[in-house]
């Protein structure tokens, strides 16, 4: 048969049955006779038949599948999120649709109505940076569709969430480059909107007040692309003095940070020392190798898959906050003795 996707009516039509006796063989009902069931099994497994999950959600009110919105998957680490909530999922029986929302709160919207449309159980996500108002957030809930946050949460919305310790991370990172002698760190932060860039901030700034050195605020510059560092940090490196260090909010502006160092004739680490945030690939790939916060990724899909399931499983439960710890990853872009 040519037909790509076939139904229990091609099927009955075949064999000159009923599309209700159909249904029933296929799901083994005793008022069937053998024969009859052998026939259509054979019939359906010859033309890889395949039930539609929508069509059995209408009937059932389950579909074993969840959404996922995440604002770029080129991201190492959204990729490993990805795999983590894959991997959660598929063990306990369930099918993960992966959508991006290219960081815009238009794809946002468009991803979360693809996703709504496909009848998924339930639906994870962060926030992307250009996500002001949080009203289709609110409507999922209106809509009661279960719905965790992850990285990037919006507490507008009464949810499951699970974010890394965004300020311990930084806090750990800025206290190492103190410890190695740095006293002019510059912070390339993220957008104030999302509170992941507001945790790297607090705790870039207790780190400094631990130590007694002075805040500024313009060493808190807003740059988290690769783009923006290209024309924000050579206009850093003309201050005098110059910074001795920077501490991006992620490893891609980090990398470019320090590919733009090197360039001006700096020496990473010996005038300029560069930590980023993330530790995915990228880090181990720079010359030198960059120092970054791990934010576990893996685990935090694992995590946000497990408290889905359990929020479809049982939507009364009250709501959970999960803290995924941070470690921090040290290679030569702040110690000259680690070339790693």
């Amino acid at each position: 048969m040519n037909k790509v996707n076939v139904t229990i009516k091609d099927i009955a039509a075949e064999l000159n049955i009923a599309p209700s006796t159909v249904s029933r063989a296929l799901k083994d009902h005793p008022d069937i006779s053998p024969e009859t069931k052998k026939l259509v099994n054979q019939l359906a497994e010859k033309w890889n038949y395949r039930p539609n999950p929508i069509a059995l959600s209408l009937k059932g009110g389950s579909t074993n599948t969840m959404g996922v919105i995440v604002p770029e998957i080129v991201h190492y680490f959204f990729s490993t999120v990805i795999s983590g909530i894959e991997d959660y999922a598929n063990e306990k029986g369930y099918n993960v649709i992966v959508c991006q929302s290219k960081e815009s709160y238009e794809g946002e919207v468009a991803s979360l109505r693809t996703l709504i449309n496909s009848r998924v159980d339930g639906i994870l996500v962060s926030i992307a940076k250009l996500s002001r108002n949080m009203e289709h957030f609110h409507e999922l809930r209106r809509k009661d569709i279960p719905v965790v946050f992850f990285d990037r949460v919006c507490e507008e919305v009464e949810s499951d969430k699970v974010t890394v310790d965004d300020e311990e991370g930084a806090y750990n990172a800025v206290k190492h480059m103190i410890l190695e002698g740095r006293k002019r760190i510059v912070h390339l932060s993220g957008p104030p909107n999302l509170l992941i860039a507001k945790g790297r901030i607090d705790g870039y700034i207790r780190a400094l007040n631990e130590f007694r050195i002075p805040v500024s605020e313009e060493n808190i510059v807003k740059c988290d692309v690769r783009e923006e560092a290209e024309w924000i940090i050579p206009s850093l490196l003309r201050r005098n003095p110059r910074p001795d260090a920077f501490f991006a909010v992620n490893d891609f502006t980090a990398a470019q940070t320090l590919k733009i160092v090197k360039k001006n004739g700096f020496t990473v680490p010996g005038d300029i020392a560069i930590v980023g945030f993330t530790n995915g690939q990228l880090a181990g790939l720079t010359d030198p190798g960059l120092t970054s916060v791990d934010q576990h990724g893996y685990e935090m899909g694992q995590e946000s898959a497990r408290l889905l399931i359990e929020r479809i499983k049982d939507p009364s439960r009250p709501f959970q906050r999960r803290v995924i710890r941070t470690e921090l990853i040290v290679r030569g872009s702040t110690e000259a003795g680690n070339t790693n």
